[in-house]
């Protein structure tokens, strides 16, 4: 039992640190600061420094990151924050890192379970907002929320708290930022390519710039990569452990609790970045057996996460390429759902490796997938490019080198011995990734066909960029002849019966398909086609791979159009950038011959004289030939009155027009098909044929008085109306036309509309 006397010593002191927390603003007066926080927990035992985590913590917590308002409904971090201050850097990350004396009293403060907070609620992932109070936050995400939380009351130990905060903070940066941006004109789009090139390893044009370019790692991501060195183990549980000695000071015995904080760490870091505002954030059958759902809504991730997502992503990488290491093919023992969709980190001690590629599965396919379709058409590529090299590095897990942790490695003064960079595989793709590849089919295939479908609606923000990315894509999928072998056998399966397989490598990948299918229908739940999407999946969505289909909504004739369309762009604009344009036309020709079999459209033959001498950009937009046909004859397939929204359209307006014109087309009969129309054409010329006699009755009362006089006008009026307007519906179910009222909804109508209505109120005030 400690002494009176000295408990309040430890509270006066706790209190002096709160106020010295908030009145510090000097580079100097904040590592005085952090030099007493130090001293102070060094010297107090856990019972003691509990005040300090009680009274001052919060405090410190919004000070570091900038939360001015901590009690605001949407915070956004202020550019004071001290993590933005650069001269603060080896201070803050000596406080912060896992190594440090603040982890070390974390640890021992939660061991004894002496202090919990209160995590406001408006801060956590947006879906966790949508849920009622009757279900807990527990039941679907039990690795990050206690089975006592609930929507409104989320109890959180010191290092949940502050990890909490500290994977919230870059959404909110990431949200603030985007809602200060103000549009800009594409005229830095070179400077933005060469940026986006060189992110992407051997993307560069100049070897010699990108050597001796070394990476610049801000605060924030060192200290992402520190934390999760320090939590998430990528190889065996007892052995990467390069911090043991102070946060994760557990005896072997613990080890189920060093598996509860690297699931912790992994599913709080996905929920807060990849997960967020899903509409879909679980698994459908879990949502089913739980009875909870979630509204639509079409929100893109959050912008500005690219940075650490993408070393999040890679870290986790890390354990695929240790479980191909160390287990070579996985064995054959396994079927292919316990080799990569059900391996998780057990709590079992004599776990020999983790993969962490199970929970990262669903989230970043739809993250990449929600990145794709719902950008919106008025910005720039900037996300998406941003994002492109996470999916692209996900790709290619055998192309993982060593040294890419090499520098943080060294920038957070880890010892050799301990570097995660021995784990890198740096070599390509064999037979023996056969397993990871089909466990992960629908990010070759499925959202491919994504991707050409934002590449035809982005083509005119930024051709250069969006043709680098597309032949990044074709230079990926055709890297080895037999990564292109196993895809197409892959989809040869999915659309064949079992029954008719004579090939005993198909039969033995045949045990695959179902998983493809219920991952197709659960990665892509709730995005099926609406109705002025510009989807070019169409009515297969969601339901079938179209990357090697034959038809015109298959990835050959789709990527023929986007090269047609790329050259054309690319023709109309002026520069000394053209001719080596169109030599990236001729290597995604290239690679679109080599990935169908070398079915593919010739290379252009298209000289510099020749670009100068265009009359007009419509003229230039005229290919020569698509396959078989003219550009001419290739049109919008499918409705016209549901092609993509243009940008001189009201979109939500539009949305409402098409659906009263479908319920008006279905009300009046006007959806029939063409089989149906002749049909009732010919029944009606039948129908004509046979003579019909109306007898007319001589009982007629004369009309008399103004009323029925101006009733029997009425009715003739009305008659009229009503003749014409059956005339009008017999020639439109003739003719096969419907009403479409989705002209009503171009900004030029309505705007038209507002004139006239103003200028018909400013009249009759003057007359």
């Amino acid at each position: 039992m400690l002494p009176h006397s000295y408990t309040l010593d430890s509270v006066s002191k706790s209190q002096d640190l709160l106020s010295t927390i908030q009145s510090a603003t000097s580079p100097s007066q904040i590592t005085s600061l952090c030099t007493s926080i130090e001293t102070f927990l060094h010297s107090h035992s856990p019972d003691q420094s509990r005040h300090f985590f009680s009274l001052a913590f919060p405090t410190l917590i919004c000070n570091i990151f900038g939360f001015e308002n901590p009690r605001a409904a949407s915070p956004s971090p202020s550019s004071n924050g001290w993590i933005n201050i650069p001269e603060l850097d080896k201070t803050l990350f000596s406080l912060l890192s896992p190594s440090g004396t603040l982890a070390t009293s974390i640890s021992a403060v939660d061991r004894l379970s002496l202090v919990k907070y209160l995590f406001p609620a408006e801060r956590l992932p947006h879906w966790s907002r949508s849920l009622s109070d009757k279900h807990n936050l527990s039941d679907l995400c039990p690795s990050i929320f206690t089975s006592s939380s609930s929507s409104s009351q989320i109890q959180l130990n010191v290092f949940q708290y502050f990890f909490f905060w500290f994977a919230y903070y870059p959404v909110s940066k990431g949200n603030s930022n985007n809602s200060d941006q103000v549009s800009v004109k594409t005229t830095t789009g070179k400077f933005t390519l060469e940026n986006w090139k060189s992110s992407i390893p051997g993307f560069s044009t100049s070897k010699q710039n990108t050597s001796n370019k070394k990476p610049c790692y801000d605060l924030y991501t060192r200290l992402l990569y520190a934390y999760l060195r320090a939590n998430v183990p990528t190889s065996d549980l007892t052995s990467h452990q390069p911090y043991r000695s102070s946060i994760l000071h557990y005896g072997s015995s613990h080890d189920a609790t060093v598996a509860d904080r690297a699931e912790f760490v992994v599913n709080t870091l996905i929920h807060f970045w990849l997960v967020d505002n899903d509409f879909s954030p679980f698994p459908v059958s879990v949502c089913k057996a739980l009875g909870v759902s979630f509204p639509f809504g079409e929100m893109p991730p959050t912008p500005g996460l690219s940075k650490v997502v993408k070393l999040f992503v890679r870290y986790l990488g890390l354990s695929t390429v240790t479980a191909f290491r160390e287990n070579g093919d996985f064995g054959s023992s396994y079927s292919p759902s316990v080799r990569w969709r059900t391996v998780e980190v057990s709590k079992n001690k004599d776990l020999g490796y983790a993969c962490w590629n199970q929970c990262l599965q669903r989230p970043l396919y739809r993250f990449l997938l929600r990145t794709l379709l719902f950008s919106p058409m008025a910005v720039s590529v900037k996300n998406v490019s941003e994002v492109f090299p996470i999916w692209i590095r996900y790709l290619e897990p055998w192309n993982i080198k060593g040294d890419k942790f090499k520098k943080l490695d060294e920038m957070n003064g880890d010892k050799l011995e301990n570097s995660v960079s021995e784990n890198g595989s740096g070599g390509g793709f064999t037979s023996r990734w056969q397993d990871y590849v089909l466990s992960n089919y629908l990010y070759y295939t499925s959202l491919v066909m994504h991707f050409i479908g934002f590449a035809h609606r982005f083509l005119h923000s930024d051709v250069e960029i969006v043709v680098q990315m597309v032949l990044k894509v074709l230079d990926t999928l055709t890297s080895s002849k037999e990564l292109i072998d196993l895809l197409k056998n892959m989809d040869t399966l999915f659309h064949s019966k079992q029954a008719g397989l004579s090939k005993p490598i198909l039969s033995n990948l045949y045990r695959y398909v179902p998983i493809i299918r219920e991952q197709l229908q659960d990665w892509e739940d709730g995005l099926c086609e609406t109705d002025v999407d510009g989807s070019f999946l169409h009515d297969n969505w969601n339901k079938d791979l179209r990357l090697f289909a034959d038809g015109e909504d298959g990835g050959q004739q789709l990527l023929q159009l986007f090269i047609l369309r790329a050259e054309a762009e690319l023709q109309a604009i002026s520069g000394g950038n053209v001719t080596r344009s169109l030599k990236c036309i001729d290597s995604l020709k290239e690679k679109l011959g080599c990935l169908f079999d070398g079915r593919a459209i010739k290379p252009s033959s298209i000289s510099p004289e020749r670009i100068q001498h265009q009359q007009s950009r419509d003229e230039i937009f005229k290919p020569r030939r698509a396959g078989n046909h003219m550009y001419t004859d290739v049109k919008y397939k499918g409705d016209w009155m549901r092609r993509p929204i243009s940008s001189d359209e009201i979109a939500w307006f539009a949305k409402v027009l098409v659906w009263l014109s479908d319920w008006l087309n279905e009300n009046l009969g006007l959806n029939q098909s063409e089989i149906s129309l002749r049909l009732n054409e010919t029944n009606n010329s039948k129908s004509s044929s046979t003579c019909s006699y109306v007898e007319v009755s001589t009982d007629v009362t004369p009309i008399s008085g103004p009323s029925e006089v101006l009733k029997a006008f009425l009715c003739t009026i009305c008659s009229w109306f009503l003749f014409a307007g059956a005339a009008c519906l017999g020639f439109m179910r003739k003719y096969g036309l419907r009403v479409n009222l989705r002209i009503l909804a171009s900004k030029k109508v309505v705007i038209m509309v507002f004139v006239l209505y103003a200028v018909f109120n400013l009249l009759r005030k003057l007359f």
